[in-house]
């Protein structure tokens, strides 16, 4: 079938448009996990990863990730208490 060929142009718009779409499911729901966590994280005095999952009823390594960004964007400042790892919002009422 010729259509099928690789590198043909109503392929390579297929395989265009199929990526993009997924890139932007990926990009919403990151953002939804990343607003959920900040919004669990304004209600609290500080939470660990696993007082987050529990909270706001997500998965774990989606928890991590957001706070990665959010560590990135120095949105989030950590406390380490022994082996936990403790969570603040930046410039919130809880920050030293």
């Amino acid at each position: 079938m010729w259509f099928l060929r690789k590198n043909t142009p109503l392929l390579v718009i297929a395989n265009n448009i199929i990526n993009n779409m997924g890139d932007n499911i990926i990009n919403k729901n990151s953002d939804n996990v990343v607003n959920e966590v900040v919004s669990t994280l304004n209600n609290s005095n500080g939470l660990t990863i696993t007082e987050i999952v529990e909270k706001a009823k997500l998965n774990r390594s989606s928890v991590r990730i957001a706070l990665a960004k959010l560590d990135g964007a120095e949105k989030v400042f950590v406390r380490k208490i022994g082996m936990a790892k403790v969570y603040f919002l930046k410039g919130g009422k809880n920050e030293i």
